[in-house]
This record gives structure tokens, C-alpha cells and sequence, in this order.
């Protein structure tokens, strides 16, 4: 093939991928609805078309990168907005504005900002108190209708074009992070099987100091799910490209377990090669069945995470954990203390077998 047809498609592929990206799409749909708020703006009635500068602020938002995000932040900004004016009003009806009152009346928007449920919109407002006093002077009336008006404006335009310009479902990114997390777990635990096989005791590798990290891709996986959660509420296109998010939370509280069990397991082998966080014993006889158990719990989480789920690699697991639990109850005479650390660890590889079955049991091909 040419070099030059390859660079195109290349380029192309990158331009695709750019434009997918939720960021990027974002940006470019917030671009274009501040652009038909300003254009819009100079026509609103009254007083409002003094104030074509709050439209491109509404628009922002309204900005959010999902739909049902969009909606909930524009009606916070909005009722905070109202808040912080009707406060202003209440100044300019009993007193005039001064030192004392400027202050009151932010000071008391800051109490109304405490309000949980006003979220986004609780920092406007002191702001819309501040500026109706300050801004607004002697024309607080038409500036109040003006600054409402055209962040009303805005607000509508936002979320108009953020409906009807490929409003973003979050799917992928969520099957991305739980990728992510499956193949980090078969990482680890292959990495440990292999810290079994290495001379005794092992250098010390990264795998005894993962545990954080799997913590933190746990997190990251249920805060994607989140996102796709709210992606899909009042979202047109979830009528098109429904999911089923069930399947992905039933994956991630398995995974969850299996995380917990890796990380105990990873402690057992640490206090069992350097004695941290425990000193324990782990007799030489009982390392290659407790490394061969481990590898095929790894094929095991790998296997899913490739789409390549098969009962058999489910049954091999089986198969290496009952090796490990006999190889142990052959060594039982070396006593409870020699044989303990080998008991943990099997009872860990056990649990993680019991949590991935149900969903490598589901998503296992079925044979024609």
C-alpha cells in the first residue's frame, strides 16, 4: 500500500478518534452553542438585549459532559441565580445600597450556599446579590431581568445543542475501566505465580506493592459506571443503544472481591519471602502447587477480559486449587504453623474462583 494512502488513513483514524473523544466533543458543541447565544441575545425584548454577555455565560452552564448533568447544573445556576436576586431585591426595597448592606447580602448568600441541594448553583448566589448591587446601581430592576433573561437564553441553547448533537453515552469508557481492572488482576496475580517459581526467597518486585493501585482502578471503574448511569437518563440515544448496566455492577462488585482477595494473598506471600506485614512460613513443597493454582486464576480473569471465557479454564482453576489442598494436606505433618500461610492463600484463590464464576458462567460462549 502507498505511504501516502497509509498516512491518510492514519490521519483519519486520529481525526476519529479526536472527535469521539468526550472532552474534545464537548468543547466543540459548548463552541458552537456560545456562538449561537451571542448571535442570539441582541433579540431578546426589553431591557435584556443591554445584556447580551450572560448568554454565552448560561451557555457555559449548561456545558456538562452529560445530558442529565447539563439539565441538574443549568436549574441550580439558575435557582441560585434567583435566590441571590430576590436577596438584592429585598435590599433595594427596604434600604439602599452601602457598605452594610453589600455585605449582608453576601453574607447571607454564602448561608444559602450552604444548601446541599442547590450544588452548582450555590456559589451564584452571593454573586447575583453582588452584582445586582454593585452592577446594577439604580437599574437593578432591568439589570435583575436582563441577567436572568439572557442566562435563561443561554441555558436553553446549551442544552439544546448538547440533545441534538450526539448527546454522549458513556458505555465504552465504562467497559474500558472495567477492562482495565480484570487485566491489572490477571497481571498481578500471573506476577505472583512467577515470584513462586523464582528462587527463594524473590526479589522484591512491583507486585508486592500493587495494592493501592488496584484500589485506585477499582474506584475509577465505579465512578465510569456513574458517569454511564447518568449518561443514559433522558438520553435519546439510550432508546437507540440501550445497555444493561446490571451485568456491569454484578462485574464489578466480583471484581471488588477479587481485589480484596489479591491483596491478602499478596500480603501472605510478602510476610511469607521478607516477613512484612507478618512473618509466616511457607514450606518449598507447598510453592509450585500454590504458583500453578495461582497461574490458572489468572488465565481464569485474563480469559474474560480478552471475551474468551471458557468453562474449561474455570474447571483447570478448580482442578489446581484441589492440587493445592491436597499438597497441603500431604505436608500436614510438618504442623499447623508450617502449613498456615499455604491454608490463607488457598482460601483466598478459592474465594476468587466463587466471585468471577458467575460472570465468566454468563458470558461463556455457548456451543451451537
Amino acid at each position: 500500500m502507498p505511504k501516502r494512502e497509509l498516512s491518510l488513513r492514519a490521519t483519519g483514524g486520529l481525526a476519529k478518534a479526536a472527535v469521539a473523544h468526550p472532552r474534545l466533543l464537548l468543547a466543540a458543541k459548548t463552541a458552537i452553542a456560545v456562538a449561537i447565544a451571542w448571535k442570539l441575545a441582541p433579540f431578546m425584548p426589553g431591557v435584556a438585549d443591554d445584556y447580551p454577555y450572560y448568554a454565552p455565560l448560561g451557555v457555559i452552564v449548561a456545558s456538562f459532559p452529560t445530558l442529565m448533568g447539563s439539565v441538574k447544573n443549568a436549574a441550580q445556576t439558575l435557582a441560585g441565580l434567583v435566590i441571590g436576586i430576590g436577596l438584592a431585591a429585598a435590599v433595594i426595597i427596604f434600604s439602599e445600597p452601602s457598605v452594610l448592606t453589600v455585605a449582608l447580602v453576601v453574607g447571607v448568600g454564602m448561608l444559602f450556599g450552604g444548601i446541599r441541594q442547590l450544588g452548582a448553583g450555590r456559589d451564584y448566589v452571593p454573586i447575583a446579590g453582588l452584582f445586582v448591587l454593585i452592577v446594577g446601581g439604580p437599574n437593578a430592576d432591568g439589570y435583575s431581568i436582563g441577567y436572568v433573561s439572557q442566562m435563561t437564553l443561554g441555558v436553553v441553547v446549551g442544552l439544546a445543542v448538547n440533545l441534538l448533537v450526539a448527546p454522549p453515552v458513556r458505555v465504552t469508557a465504562a467497559a474500558t475501566e472495567l477492562s482495565r481492572l480484570r487485566g491489572s488482576l490477571g497481571r498481578h496475580l500471573a506476577d505472583l505465580a512467577d515470584a513462586l517459581d523464582a528462587s527463594w526467597p524473590p526479589a522484591e518486585g512491583e507486585w508486592s506493592a500493587q495494592g493501592q493501585t488496584l484500589l485506585s482502578t477499582t474506584t475509577a471503574v465505579r465512578h465510569a459506571l456513574a458517569e454511564v448511569d447518568e449518561s443514559r437518563r433522558i438520553n435519546p440515544r439510550e432508546r437507540i443503544r440501550p445497555h444493561d448496566l446490571s451485568h456491569d455492577y454484578d462485574d464489578l462488585a466480583a471484581l471488588e472481591n477479587v481485589t480484596f482477595y489479591v491483596r491478602d494473598l499478596t500480603d501472605v506471600l510478602a510476610g511469607a519471602a521478607w516477613g512484612t506485614p507478618v512473618p509466616v512460613e511457607l514450606p518449598a513443597a507447598l510453592r509450585p502447587p500454590l504458583s500453578e493454582a495461582a497461574r490458572a486464576t489468572a488465565a481464569v480473569v485474563e480469559e474474560w477480559d480478552t471475551g474468551t471465557a471458557d468453562p474449561g479454564t474455570l474447571r483447570a482453576a478448580d482442578d489446581a486449587i484441589a492440587a493445592l489442598n491436597q499438597a497441603i494436606h500431604d505436608q500436614r505433618d510438618l504442623g499447623a504453623e508450617a502449613i498456615l500461610a499455604a491454608s490463607a492463600a488457598t482460601l483466598d484463590l478459592t474465594r476468587m474462583i466463587a466471585a468471577l464464576r458467575p460472570g465468566i458462567t454468563r458470558d461463556a460462549p455457548t456451543s451451537a
